[in-house]
């Protein structure tokens, strides 16, 4: 029973020790590690492998949650100050993505389109928040400016991000035909849960219930292996589906 105890106190300093190796440690634990197996482990775990585990990310995470539930508007005040004291492209960015957080689309959108006017004008995660900000504000047509060049620039960038937020937006303007197209075409690309959903959900509010409950057949079976965690995660989404077709009791 010693030898195993040993033995398994070398396992777990071997573990440490290729952790150490492929995390770029500095060599003086790979010493400690084997020359102090029991203790050496004990002391790496403490100091190295578990703040950098998941569990301290997600610990890290809940904190972070908690910290903006008890001050919600932290980071946006936060980030107006930086940009008050000093008006960089950064800082108007920072402020911009406090916004979009915050539910203020339109203030954030003027902030991301005044950023692409100096070195960010071709960055393209820029506009494509840019693109999201002015959907969230209720300006589709600005949405789709925006989206559209992102495709004529690269066509492989948030390839389904971009092409369903296009048919949203062409939705959003009531251009049936342009919106029906669009999803088709992602159903027939991608067919991802969130392309079905959203396809569903418009077809629904248009009184297209023949091929909202076909999509929806898709949907459901899809759900059919799905975690609790996967339903926490889509639980907005599900949301929206379920009203979307409870017009059809009505």
């Amino acid at each position: 029973m010693a030898f195993a105890g040993v033995g398994l106190h070398v396992i777990i300093a071997l573990f440490f020790a290729v952790h150490a190796v492929r995390t770029g440690q500095n060599n003086y634990w790979l010493f400690i590690l084997l020359a102090f197996p029991f203790l050496g482990s004990v002391v790496y775990a403490i100091a190295i492998y578990l703040p950098n585990s998941r569990l301290e990310r997600g610990a890290r995470q809940m904190a972070r949650q908690a910290v903006k539930s008890l001050d919600p508007t932290r980071d946006l005040r936060n980030a107006q100050a930086a940009f008050d004291y000093s008006a960089t492209a950064q800082n108007e960015i920072r402020l911009a993505q406090a916004l979009q957080e915050a539910g203020q689309p339109q203030q954030a959108l003027q902030h991301f389109e005044a950023s692409m006017k100096g070195p960010f004008a071709n960055d393209l995660e820029i506009r494509w928040s840019a693109a999201r900000a002015a959907f969230d504000a209720g300006k589709a047509q600005a949405a789709l400016q925006h989206l559209k060049v992102i495709a004529q620039t690269d066509i492989n960038y948030r390839a389904d991000e971009v092409g369903l937020l296009i048919a949203r937006a062409y939705a959003a303007q009531s251009d049936s035909a342009m919106a029906r197209q669009s999803f088709e075409f992602l159903q027939e690309r991608s067919g991802s849960f969130e392309v079905l959903a959203e396809y569903a959900i418009w077809c629904a509010e248009s009184g297209d219930w023949g091929t909202a409950q076909r999509l929806k057949n898709e949907l459901d079976k899809a759900q059919t292996h799905w975690s609790s965690h996967q339903r926490g995660l889509n639980r907005e989404l599900l949301q929206r589906i379920q009203t979307a077709f409870a017009q059809k009791s009505h």
